[in-house]
């Protein structure tokens, strides 16, 4: 597929957006809005431009259109995950795409627009992903020393590794490690959803959907079924429960 790169002059401290679309109005339109509120856009059209900009210098987030021809945008989000953590912002087609959504959000998108979307809406969902990514830098989730046993489940938070009481190695994202270390820390007790916000250093606003799909992501990894969730249970009216022994070990 033939690749296409707009790109407004690099700005020292302008935010970096990387918008994946085939469809040339598309990416036109993206490029000229973005740069026309302080950022640094640059297009491409499939995979090919999406491992050239990764292999480069990082941008700051990337709008990637789940439909791009012959090629999968999903497939291509995977592949994305696999070599970083920059921020994803999915682009989807009907509004009954709703499988499609999901799919990307536990694949790792940290949001989605669906089409049609507004410019400005489009632009605020893009600030919001960069403002969860300076705070992330600003103020890390803090290592400690310790490993944490439950349910036959190892939580090291020094390593950052989980395993599976089958002796599997589960990654956790940026996200689910805090969400993970915020629960081990208080068994048994309710968590309202803003202690959990602030755990994560999530700010929450009228585009923020990302305690919801944390806690989607975690539960389908710790739970033998996801939609009848034992360890993290909701809390009608408060937020969640751990509610499984913690021991430290």
């Amino acid at each position: 597929m033939k690749v296409e790169v707009f790109a407004e002059a690099a700005i020292p401290g302008t935010p970096r957006v990387l918008v994946v679309d085939d469809d040339a109005a598309m990416q036109r339109m993206l490029v000229s809005y973005l740069g026309e509120n302080s950022m640094q856009a640059t297009a491409v059209s499939g995979r090919e431009g999406v491992v050239r900009a990764l292999a480069g210098r990082e941008p700051d987030v990337i709008l990637l259109d789940i439909n791009l021809g012959d090629q999968d945008g999903l497939d291509l989000l995977r592949e994305v995950r696999a070599k970083s953590v920059v921020p994803v912002i999915l682009i989807t087609g009907h509004r009954r795409d709703e499988v499609d959504r999901v799919i990307g959000l536990e694949l790792g998108a940290d949001d989605y627009l669906t089409k049609p979307f507004g410019m400005r809406e489009m632009l605020a969902r893009v600030r919001s992903v960069l403002r969860r990514r300076t705070m992330d830098r600003l103020h890390p989730v803090r290592q400690t020393e310790q490993s944490f046993e439950f349910a036959g489940w190892v939580f090291s938070q020094r390593n950052r590794r989980l395993k599976s009481p089958e002796g599997e190695t589960v990654p956790l994202t940026k996200g689910e490690f805090a969400l993970l270390s915020a629960f081990v820390a208080a068994p048994r007790r309710p968590l309202t959803r803003e202690r959990l916000l602030q755990a994560t250093r999530v700010h929450e606003d009228v585009y923020d959907r990302s305690i919801d799909v944390q806690i989607l992501r975690l539960r389908r990894k710790l739970e033998r079924d996801a939609s009848a969730p034992r360890l993290i249970r909701t809390e009608r009216g408060v937020g969640y429960v751990f509610d499984v022994d913690v021991r430290t070990v």
